[in-house]
């Protein structure tokens, strides 16, 4: 299994955070990149997305649904899911745009235009 562990202190204590690492694909397309991640269980309020240092987090925590009466079976697990990808100096990293639907996050990762390809003409 794929899983990234980090240790969280709070106050005195310390708790271990579990992270599995997301199934991914990446699509090119003439003005930038498209990334999306699988990301089941996450919704908006429990997805971040980070740019550092040229690399790009996505960290997703999903909220596991109240039991009410007796939890006889479970089989979900509490893990969140992590993902960090390095950026290549042609994206625009200020203009990477993030949705979510249905737990499929989708990133848009634009070219910056000195690396779109431009039609020169002949005079």
């Amino acid at each position: 299994m794929n899983t990234l562990v980090r240790e969280n202190r709070d106050g005195d204590r310390a708790q271990a955070e579990q992270f599995v690492a997301p199934s991914a694909s990446v699509i090119e397309a003439v003005d930038g990149y498209t990334l999306e991640v699988e990301m089941p269980g996450v919704n908006k309020q429990g997805l971040e997305v980070l740019v550092e240092n040229n690399e790009l987090t996505i960290v997703g925590r999903r909220s596991l649904p109240t039991v009410e009466g007796t939890l006889i079976h479970h089989e979900l697990r509490p893990e969140s899911y992590q993902r960090t990808f390095e950026l290549d100096p042609s994206i625009k990293a200020d203009k990477i745009s993030t949705r979510i639907d249905q737990g499929l996050v989708t990133l848009t990762l634009p070219k910056a235009e000195h690396v779109k390809p431009r039609k020169i003409a002949v005079s």
